[in-house]
């Protein structure tokens, strides 16, 4: 055996050890706040530290599972596959756009069976007697 795996690894202080701590909580994927509070005098021992945090934190919150409130789509993309393209569609037929995203022209109405002023008043005159 050699000198080199007999010495017990050399304790980290001060900056070093702020260092050996961020770098074993964000490779385990801690936050830097979480990577603040671990224990451990050298590398190995912050990464072990890291590692085990890291599960307990994944343990105590599970992702969800079952569907979602609501389900996976929208309300208003109810029989479509639920992807972008069909709520797009979805949305289009329902607000009456075309494919642009444009209103349709509305034709202009003439209604030519009218020959009188629309605004005149009827009933009244305007003569003294």
């Amino acid at each position: 055996m050699t000198d080199q795996q007999q010495t017990p690894p050399t304790p980290l202080v001060g900056t070093e050890l702020e260092l050996a701590r961020l770098r074993a909580g964000l490779t385990a994927g801690l936050t830097v706040e979480q990577s603040a509070r671990l224990q451990g005098a050298d590398e190995a021992a912050l990464t072990a530290d890291a590692t085990a945090f890291a599960a307990e934190l994944s343990a105590a919150n599970p992702a969800p599972q079952g569907p979602r409130s609501g389900g996976d789509r929208g309300g208003d993309v109810q029989g479509t596959a639920g992807t972008v393209s069909a709520g797009v569609a979805e949305y289009r037929r329902k607000h009456g756009l075309d494919e642009d995203g444009n209103r349709p022209p509305v034709p202009q109405r003439v209604n030519t069976s009218r020959t009188a002023n629309p605004y005149a008043e009827r009933g009244y005159t305007t003569e003294h007697r």
